[in-house]
Parts: C-alpha cells; sequence; structure tokens
C-alpha cells in the first residue's frame, strides 16, 4: 500500500514540472466553484471565496479502490481533475486511476489540453501514440508503442492519439498525471462514429474510402 501511495505522489511530483497549457495562479489558490452555482462562465472556474475555502476543497479519496471494468472495453479511468477536486482550479495539474481487465483497452484517444505520464502499478500493458500528419504528405503517421511492466513510465505527448491494452491475463491499473487542471479527453471512435448529431455518411464515406454500409454497420456499434 506504501508502495502505491510512493507511486501516486511521483506521479504528481513528476506533472508538476512539466510545462502545463493551464495559465499560472495569481494567488496562493483559486477553488473553483461548481459550474451550475457560478453566475457568469469564465475560462476555466471561478474562484471560490478564499474565506469559505476548507480542507475537503483540496482532497479526494478512493483511489485505492479498483474501477468497475465490466464494459465492452473492460477499462474504467477515474479521474481526479479540477471537476471531482474543485482545489486544482488553476494549478494546471490533475490526475487519472486507470484499471483493465484482462485484455482489456483504454482506446485510441487524445487529451487536447494536456500532457500525460503513467506509471504501471499492477500487470503487463502494450502503450503507445501516434505522431501529427507530417510535413510531407508522401509520409505516415508515426507510431511509437512499448510494453511496460510494474514501475515503467511512459509519457504520451499533449494533444496525440495514444492508447494502452492490457496484454496479460491478470488485471492490471496505473496512475497518470496530467499537465492541465481540465485535460480534456477525446475517444477517436466515439467521436467519429457517434456524434449527436452523426456526421454525414458522404463525409464518413469519402474519409474512410469505403462502402455507406461499412459506415452505417460501425455506428450502430455505439447505439
Amino acid at each position: 500500500m506504501a508502495v502505491r501511495l510512493l507511486v501516486a505522489l511521483l506521479i504528481f511530483s513528476f506533472a508538476s514540472f512539466t510545462y502545463a497549457s493551464d495559465p499560472d495562479p495569481l494567488q496562493d489558490f483559486c477553488v473553483g466553484v461548481k459550474d451550475d452555482e457560478a453566475k457568469v462562465f469564465v475560462n476555466g472556474k471561478i474562484c471560490k471565496d478564499p474565506n469559505m475555502v476548507n480542507a475537503d476543497d483540496f482532497f479526494f479519496p478512493g483511489l485505492n479502490k479498483p474501477g468497475n471494468t465490466s464494459n465492452a472495453q473492460g477499462s474504467k479511468v477515474t479521474p481526479v481533475n479540477v471537476n471531482q477536486l474543485p482545489g486544482l482550479n488553476t494549478l494546471g495539474i490533475s490526475l487519472v486511476r486507470i484499471d483493465y481487465a484482462p485484455y482489456g483497452l483504454n482506446p485510441p484517444h487524445t487529451h487536447p489540453r494536456a500532457t500525460e505520464v503513467l506509471v504501471v502499478v499492477e500487470g503487463t500493458l502494450f502503450v503507445g501514440f501516434v505522431t501529427s500528419n507530417p510535413a510531407d504528405p508522401k509520409d505516415k503517421n508515426k507510431l511509437f508503442t512499448k510494453t511496460l511492466y510494474p514501475g515503467d513510465v511512459f509519457v504520451f505527448p499533449e494533444g496525440l492519439i495514444h492508447f494502452q491494452f492490457n496484454v496479460g491475463k491478470t488485471d492490471a491499473f496505473v496512475f497518470a498525471g496530467l499537465s492541465s487542471q481540465n485535460p480534456g479527453v477525446i475517444t477517436i471512435a466515439n467521436a467519429v462514429f457517434a456524434s449527436d448529431p452523426p456526421i454525414t455518411l458522404d463525409v464518413l464515406t469519402k474519409a474512410f474510402q469505403v462502402d455507406a454500409n461499412v459506415i452505417k454497420y460501425l455506428q450502430a456499434q455505439f447505439n
């Protein structure tokens, strides 16, 4: 248990020294007010009255508990960003725990506002990320992959598509630090095939160079 807590602290320490995409704070803290309680909308969250701030604004319990991986992907992300821990507002950092069932997948996705640094606590993961489009259109996006074991660390650069796949026969879990209080996530398949309203068939058939029936089949998997 002590080792796991140390791992979590190391993630936070490492991420705090990375460049954050969020602006630097102009005061000791700015505890975020819930969106439904805010009177104005700002880039981030407005500050809670400092006289009303208490220790619970900087506290989140329960990352020692495994997430429920009983789903199609066999994975569960438990975030601790400004929406769960309002004391993170303006601090440019957040944390997630990710659990994986055997052969569970955290599918290809991006964080538009954050670099992610991940450390494996239990299990064996195959991870990777894909570079952005190269300057020469004749070149292809490059894939970087690595098999990770407990204690291994891997970094996913900000905005790049990445994934993690549990290649082991046992459960796995990781902690990851992100360089934003609200890193955002775009799961590629969901965004393309399950948007509301849906992207038109003309666009998707042209983009993927496949028949409309293939697109309809893929869209149906998310209904």
